[in-house]
């Protein structure tokens, strides 16, 4: 087996329940159960127009050696309707990774719930209107090379966060959160207090019933300095 020229056909994949769970819930609510901790960085944007509010989907991974397509092509061949493809980049910003071809093959053949690169596309004009979420760090003409290495269905990192193969992928117009898949049961229960409870708060946000004296009282613990002057 050569390492750096693999292609994994299987993974462990969560529930379609626990997917179609996770897509009525926000991305902050989900970061906000794990501690803050699981987003991608925000270079990578949403770039089309989804109608749906949430994508959710496990994660099959690619691993592409920077500017080169050539492994991402072979995740196309073996992707799954639902899926969230999920490309690593090392860090390349100078080649666009695909276009409006590969993206009409994935969104209109495939039927995959969406796309995330960490790095560039093109074809923007077109597939800025897609109803179908890609998420990307920006555009360039520059198309990619197809010579290899790379890998498939391997564990990677993607916006600065660990991404192994069927793991739970939710991302909207804030941005991407990765959920391991094993604890993916645990995190919906919370993640749907912590959805529940925002709720609650926008409300009483919007009626100025809102308390908020634990600001004073964190302030005062932090130490803060109130002065009744002018800074001069």
């Amino acid at each position: 087996m050569s390492v750096g020229k693999r292609i994994f056909l299987k993974r462990d994949l969560p529930s379609q329940d626990l997917i179609n769970e996770f897509k009525k819930i926000p991305a902050a609510n989900i970061a906000d159960v794990m501690e803050r901790n699981c987003a991608m960085s925000p270079r990578i944007k949403l770039v089309s127009s989804p109608k749906k509010m949430v994508m959710a989907g496990p994660a099959l991974t690619v691993k592409v050696r920077a500017g080169d397509n050539l492994a991402l092509h072979a995740a196309l061949n073996i992707a799954q309707e639902g899926d969230v493809i999920v490309v690593s980049n090392e860090g390349d910003n100078t080649r666009a990774l695909m276009g409006e071809i590969m993206m009409a093959y994935l969104c209109y053949y495939k039927k995959i719930a969406g796309i995330i690169l960490d790095g560039p596309i093109r074809d923007i004009a077109e597939i800025k209107t897609w109803d179908f979420p890609v998420f990307a760090t920006g555009t360039t003409p520059g198309g990619p090379y197809k010579e290899g290495p790379g890998e498939v269905n391997v564990p990677i990192a993607c916006g600065e966060v660990s991404v192994n193969p069927g793991d739970i992928i939710v991302a909207d117009a804030d941005g991407i959160i990765v959920i391991p898949k094993r604890d993916g049961d645990n995190i919906l229960i919370e993640a749907k207090k912590v959805q529940a409870n925002d709720a609650a708060k926008a409300q009483a946000a919007k009626t100025g019933s809102a308390n908020r004296n634990w600001v004073a009282k964190l302030l005062d613990e932090k130490k803060f300095e109130f002065i009744d002057e002018v800074y001069k």
